[in-house]
């Protein structure tokens, strides 16, 4: 499978997936659905189905222009998340296919949103999966708890996406890792993976380039949400739960200014 990014607004990421065997495409977030369909003709792609991971207008915008654009494509998003021009509601465990080899596999990562869906697709043997995560996890962050608890996040983040083969590359929302790295730091100001993988964005954004993919192993080293379970972690925090430091770890992430 062959997956590009496509730059959308002031920092979100639209995502198209190429099946190249048959070269039938979808669409991640197509907030700008113009851009998107471009991509997919210059890449010879026929663009087949919508995947929306939440609700907000940012990744849901797009969903009925892309309908009058092209008349036949559905749009899937999560069934309780009322996303706009939905076509296909899924819930956790759903299964899409694309073409010959692309499997799609929805998993329900409430918080951000209540029905946050993430994607998990995998291709032929020898690719690495990815997973599409939206606004729940991000290059070295989570989103903000909108419509959830530090709970449901931790089941999500932790949990469900923490969980998924380590090679998996994580494709999310935004390009926050910069901002997101120089806070993950303040939390573990020893981690040196942290800091390598800071002076890293920062020479991609630099270069104009993005900083994703990520990977689920890379995460789990850099992540500060995602690293909750380790005690030291914890006892820093002057806590003893991975719920309690995922909380806390969110509250001084929102009052942060960089």
């Amino acid at each position: 499978m062959k997956i590009l990014h496509i730059p959308c607004l002031d920092d979100n990421y639209s995502y198209l997936i190429i099946d190249e065997q048959t070269k039938e495409a979808t669409v991640v977030d197509p907030v700008e659905p113009e851009k998107v369909l471009e991509v997919a003709k210059n890449n010879d792609a026929n663009v087949k189905f919508v995947l929306t991971t939440h609700h907000h207008w940012d990744h849901a915008g797009g969903n009925d222009k892309i309908r009058e654009l092209v008349p036949a494509i559905k749009v899937y998003g999560g069934s309780i998340d009322n996303v706009k021009g939905c076509t296909n509601k899924i819930e956790n465990g759903d299964k899409v296919s694309l073409g010959a080899e692309v499997n799609i596999l929805s998993l329900h990562t409430p918080c951000h949103t209540k029905g946050h869906i993430s994607y998990y697709v995998t291709g032929k043997e020898d690719e690495s999966p990815a997973v599409f995560t939206g606004d729940t996890m991000f290059v070295a962050g989570c989103g903000k708890f909108f419509e959830g608890t530090a709970e449901q996040m931790y089941q999500s983040l932790c949990v469900t996406l923490g969980s998924l083969p380590k090679p998996t590359r994580v494709y999310c929302g935004h390009e926050y890792t910069v901002k997101n790295l120089q806070f993950a730091l303040t939390v573990e100001p020893e981690n040196a993976k942290i800091a390598e993988k800071l002076a890293w964005a920062q020479n991609q954004r630099n270069a104009g380039l993005p900083t994703i993919p990520s990977t689920i192993a890379e995460e789990l080293e850099t992540n500060p949400f995602m690293r909750v379970d380790i005690p030291e972690i914890q006892k820093k925090l002057g806590l003893n739960s991975p719920v309690e430091a995922l909380r806390e770890i969110r509250k001084l992430k929102d009052n942060w200014r960089g």
